[in-house]
């Protein structure tokens, strides 16, 4: 079956563009001018007229998760709350309107940031103003830091004697007593509080985030949804998806483990590479080192300048890191690791620099987010050929908050992606989904700009470091294909590589920056297939 996509702005690499394009079987066999196309096509091809407008690689979201995003499409949604108060009040209407919600309700997405009465962390007396009787549990939008209601702490048998656990903890009151806060691996305390989704309310919830996903032009997502405590639920899910043709888009598997014994199991059963095919694959050790810069979890090697006494939580031990990376690359497998924090990234780099033992990171050994650091750590990076999966659509965030955590000079260094990308880091995008809305295109805005959408700061975070619009798309591109050892099959439309494409409303080649974050999605195709089209009168062309 020919597919032939005419009449259009086709971007191939920067400064170079066709007319037209040809599929066939999936995959792109030519470019070049729409009578060219046409004329090589056969009489029975499919024609898309994109209407002179722009056709771009699909785009790949380099690092998300894709199940938590379907379970914050399908439940209570605390990311517009801007006081305590809003969170209390649309936590009651939500059990009022949701009966089922009364044998618990885990919610997320609030941000004491974004609060206009105290900009303070949510606590457990907070929450049993919603309820007393009803456990809660209501994690901030960065996930690395939670509230519990008091009903909560009683189904969790947490009291002043429960001893703190490795790598987070729960806070206290000064008689000892739990305050309901809990950061990082504390948070795990709470995974059998609420009442967990059944595999059909899980599917459900999987199907609408991959709708979303392929309408806001996404074809392949990089997900950290599989690992150790979900029984296999992301691998089973997955693959039924896949087995019955219900996958609209590329998945790869990111798999966490925080313990070598598990991760060897996890090797010596589940990991078999051998399974992957073109749709569905399974991909790095995903690991965690640290939390978040808004919870103040993210490792530095000073103090938070708003917090002296504070450095962050380290959630895996320099140790527990040497044997799980160890382990990975004996058996072949690439490490991507979590660090936002300067004490995150230099440990991080030590054990991998370790475990490389001078030789090349052909395994393709990554930092996922690689937020705080200073030159001598960039050009570590970029010494090393370490991968950098970052998030630039956090500066929408981060740039009002980043002086204030860590000072003046090391803010001035850090979120240096395009300086990561000139050292010799490659570089790939992504959103880190939901903690930021999966949306590619707000994302390269602020790659591009370094502003907010309100065009804070003026001139933009560390000016220096804003990219083209040709390289936020092709870190969201090709550079996210190599992150998957996928650079010669997707990232590029161009002959021989996967018809992965989409058609957008507006050029933002050719538009102000700033209006890049409000492109629109007109039709996604995946391997040459049509899997979402923009119904009509919704988009406009800019």
């Amino acid at each position: 079956m020919q597919t032939a996509v005419v009449n259009a702005k086709v971007y191939m690499e920067a400064g170079r563009f066709a007319s037209a394009l040809l599929i066939e079987d999936g995959v792109i066999q030519k470019t070049g001018e729409t009578d060219e196309i046409l004329n090589a096509a056969d009489c029975t091809a499919q024609v898309i007229d994109a209407g002179g407008r722009l056709v771009l690689p699909g785009m790949n979201d380099s690092h998300q998760h894709l199940f938590n995003l379907g379970r914050r499409l399908s439940t209570l949604n605390l990311s517009g709350a801007r006081s305590i108060d809003d969170v209390i009040a649309m936590g009651r209407q939500f059990i009022a309107e949701h009966p089922e919600a009364r044998g618990g309700l885990r919610a997320a997405g609030w941000n004491q940031d974004y609060f206009t009465d105290e900009k303070r962390l949510l606590n457990r007396f907070d929450l049993d103003r919603i309820s007393a009787e009803i456990p809660l549990f209501f994690t901030r939008i960065c996930g690395h830091i939670g509230a519990a209601n008091s009903a909560a702490l009683q189904k969790a048998g947490i009291t002043a004697q429960t001893p703190q656990p490795e790598g987070g903890r729960f806070g206290t009151l000064p008689d000892g007593t739990p305050d309901g806060i809990f950061n990082e691996h504390a948070l795990d305390m709470m995974d059998d509080v609420i009442p967990p989704e059944t595999e059909e309310q899980c599917l459900r919830q999987v199907l609408k985030a991959l709708g979303y996903a392929v309408s806001v032009g996404l074809t392949s997502v990089q997900s950290n949804d599989a690992g150790q405590g979900d029984g296999g639920l992301a691998f089973r899910m997955m693959r039924r998806l896949r087995d019955e043709g219900r996958l609209p888009l590329r998945y790869r598997h990111q798999v966490s483990f925080t313990s070598p014994e598990a991760f060897s199991e996890y090797l010596g059963n589940e990991y078999d590479p051998e399974l992957n095919d073109d749709r569905l694959s399974v991909g790095p050790l995903k690991l965690f080192k640290d939390g978040s810069l808004g919870a103040r979890t993210a490792l530095l090697r000073s103090d938070y300048c708003d917090d002296p006494g504070n450095r962050g939580v380290e959630a895996l031990t320099d140790g527990e890191m040497d044997a799980l990376c160890a382990l990975a690359q004996r058996h072949g497998v690439q490490v991507i690791t979590h660090v936002i924090g300067d004490g995150a990234v230099q440990k991080t780099l030590d054990t991998y620099e370790k475990v490389l033992d001078g030789r090349p990171n052909d395994l393709r050994h990554g930092l996922v987010h690689c937020q705080i650091t200073d030159r001598a750590q960039l050009e570590r990076i970029g010494r090393l050929g370490i991968l950098t999966l970052a998030q630039p659509i956090f500066l929408h965030y981060d740039s009002h908050i980043v002086e204030s955590r860590v000072g003046h000079d090391l803010a001035q260094t850090s979120y240096a992606f395009k300086t990561l990308a000139e050292l010799g880091s490659p570089v790939s995008f992504g959103t880190d989904s939901p903690v930021e809305d999966c949306n590619p295109f707000p994302c390269i805005a602020a790659a591009v700009t370094r502003q907010d959408p309100d065009g804070f700061p003026e001139g933009g975070y560390v000016p220096a470091e804003r990219m083209s619009v040709a390289q936020a798309v092709d870190c969201y591109t090709a550079g996210s294909a190599y992150a998957e050892f996928c650079e010669r099959k997707k990232g590029r439309l161009q002959p021989g590589f996967w018809a992965d494409l989409i058609i957008v409303d507006r050029d933002i080649f050719e538009i102000d920056p700033r209006q890049i974050g409000q492109t629109q999605v007109l039709l996604t195709m995946t391997g040459g297939e049509v899997v979402y089209r923009r119904p009509a009168g919704q988009g406009k062309k800019g």
